[in-house]
This record gives C-alpha cells, sequence and structure tokens, in this order.
C-alpha cells in the first residue's frame, strides 16, 4: 500500500473539497491508503474502508506568517501531515496550504538531503508537444547562486526520469538568450557548472533556452530562480482562465458571434483543455528527506486528486530514492569540498 498523508484542512475551500477528491482518489488506485489529518469534526463524515482521520487542532491560514506556522501552531493539519512522513506512517504528504509555510516545516521536520542547499519547487506546464515542460523553482527561492541552479537541475532530472520513465532528460537554462555569452555572471556561471555536469554524465544539458521554449517544449526541464518560474507559471494560468472567459463571453453575444464561436468550439475546447492547469496540479518538493507535494491553493476536486495521484506516482517510483542517487553521483559538482573529504 502507498499511504499519502492529506492535509485536509489547508487551501482556500478545506474539507469541502478535498475530501471528494480523496474519495475520487480512493476509488481509482486499489493499493492507495489515506490519512486524512485535520480537525475530526470536519471529517467524521468521510468514511472509507482505506481512510483514515489523523486529528489535528490548528489550521495554518493562508495568511499566516511562516512563524506563526512553524512556532506557534504546532498542532496544525499541515504539520501533522508531514510528521506521517518523518515518523515513516506515510510515504508522500501533500497540502494545498500556505506555500511558505508548507516549506517551512518541511524543511524544519524532514530537513535538507546531503548535497542540497535549497529544497525547490518543481511543477508541469503544458507544451505544444502535448506533453509537459518541468519547470523548477517556483517560488521557493528568489535569489540563486549558480550552485543552486545546478543543484536544481539534478533533482529535476531525477523528478522527470520517474514522471516520462526517461533515464536522461534534457535540461534548459532559462537565460534572455540561447548564446552562451548571455545572461548575468551568475547565470553565465550556472551554464558553466551544468555543462561540467554533463562532461561528467550527471545531467543532459542542452545549453541556455528562452522563456518561449517553456510552451515549445524544447527541453524536458528548465531551470530558473523561483520569481521566474512563478511568473511563468501564473501566466499559464492566467492564459487559460482568458480563453475559458472568452469562450464564454463569445457564446453569450448575438446570433452571428455565438455561430462564428460554435465553429471554432472544438479548437478552443482543446487548447482549453491542453492549457488547463489543473491537469498539471501537483508540485512536487525536492531537496528533502521525504516526499511533499504541494496543490495549488485554489485547487477543485478535479485538480486536488491530480496533486494526489503525482503524489502516489513519485512514492510508487520511489522518488526520493532517485534524487538521492543523482544527488551522490553528482556531490563531487555540487559540493567538491565534502566530496573531497569523504562526506
Amino acid at each position: 500500500m502507498i499511504v499519502l498523508a492529506v492535509d485536509c484542512m489547508g487551501g482556500d475551500h478545506g474539507p469541502r473539497v478535498i475530501l471528494p477528491a480523496c474519495r475520487q482518489f480512493l476509488d481509482r488506485h486499489a493499493d492507495a491508503r489515506v490519512l486524512l489529518v485535520g480537525q475530526p469534526e470536519a471529517l467524521g463524515a468521510f468514511r472509507h474502508e482505506r481512510a483514515s482521520v489523523v486529528a489535528a487542532s490548528e489550521v495554518v491560514g493562508m495568511d499566516d506568517a511562516i512563524e506563526v506556522a512553524l512556532r506557534k501552531k504546532k498542532d496544525s493539519s499541515t504539520r501533522v501531515a508531514i510528521q506521517q512522513v518523518k515518523d515513516g506512517t506515510a510515504q508522500v504528504a501533500v497540502s494545498a496550504g500556505n506555500t511558505g509555510a508548507l516549506m517551512a516545516i518541511a524543511r524544519y521536520l524532514l530537513k535538507t538531503l546531503d548535497g542540497i542547499d535549497r529544497p525547490a519547487i518543481a511543477t508541469q506546464i503544458p507544451n505544444a508537444r502535448g506533453g509537459a515542460t518541468t519547470v523548477l523553482d517556483l517560488g521557493a527561492n528568489v535569489d540563486c547562486t549558480a550552485e543552486h541552479l545546478l543543484q536544481f537541475a539534478v533533482m529535476g532530472s531525477a523528478l522527470v526520469s520517474v514522471l516520462n520513465n526517461d533515464p536522461q532528460p534534457t535540461v534548459g537554462l532559462l537565460n534572455v538568450g540561447a548564446e552562451a555569452i548571455k545572461g548575468s555572471d551568475e547565470i553565465k556561471r550556472a551554464g558553466e557548472l551544468l555543462r561540467a555536469a554533463a562532461a561528467t554524465g550527471d545531467l543532459n544539458f542542452l545549453g541556455n533556452v528562452e522563456g518561449n521554449d517553456i510552451f515549445k517544449g524544447t527541453a524536458d526541464i528548465v531551470v530558473c530562480d523561483g520569481f521566474v518560474g512563478n511568473v511563468a507559471l501564473k501566466t499559464i494560468e492566467g492564459l487559460a482562465t482568458m480563453i475559458g472567459g472568452f469562450m464564454k463571453e463569445e457564446f453569450s453575444r448575438n446570433l452571428l458571434t455565438k455561430a462564428s464561436a460554435l465553429l471554432a468550439y472544438p479548437v478552443l475546447s482543446a487548447l482549453k483543455r491542453r492549457m488547463d492547469h489543473r491537469r498539471y496540479n501537483g508540485a512536487a518538493l525536492l531537496g528533502l528527506r521525504g516526499l511533499v507535494f504541494k496543490s495549488h491553493g485554489s485547487a477543485d476536486a478535479l485538480a486536488f486528486e491530480q496533486a494526489m495521484a503525482r503524489a502516489y506516482d513519485a512514492a510508487r517510483n520511489q522518488l526520493l530514492e532517485r534524487v538521492q542517487g543523482r544527488i551522490a553521483h553528482a556531490l563531487p559538482l555540487l559540493h567538491p569540498r565534502a566530496a573531497g573529504a569523504g562526506v
């Protein structure tokens, strides 16, 4: 059995969205169990033979400061869910709650892997090839060094090797141009480190990529700092919303626009589905000594179930062990002094 610890109180909607998602997930995954973490009075009506309630008396609000979540709410559903992973009761935790609090609590309880300075948030963005481009970081680290970007590339490669069953996924470094001479000094140095990692077989590095390459699917993985990655994610979500709004508006106008919209509907509907960020919901917090997945805070039942499915796949395919293996192999590049000392 793959056991998921689900923070049922987090996000914008809490149990009224998360509990239906849990039921749908369990109905589709016969080898999974779910620990419903939260306030028992809010979860008591849920019944399933492969689900049980783990009590947590407090809730981390979406606007709670990290210090409040970490130091004052020690019995929050977010913290108790991650504690299940630390204790070995669950293989993975899933939450739609406060991103900063989730990362801080996960890092505090689980700690980072050897060779990793900062965990990163990675998710998939749909591309023109019909698949998805994995982008990291998506907001956990706004200011990144070249070494951090190398660490993200190694961890992202492990993630995509699990998701796509591809031992050598391609990696691109997000930059203002494809030429190696472009970009800030830190980006140029990151390019040098990534090329060195490619020479040792630790990465399949293609070189620099630009923003439109995320949507083209030029590389399987695009590495960037958290500020840029978060902007890219919000852009794709906004574009999907705009397409849906356009379709609704055109059908509400006069007969001519309705007829035109009807003719275009199959194409627009297919595009809307391709761009639907709910289908790609579920971001991995990479670099920790345990598996944690973040759902979008406003996720509906379909989207949250998708995040649970990604977490399940990661646990079933031993993502943590694969990340550890890649990091161990790349340690001489990630931390030359530590590797030389035999750490």
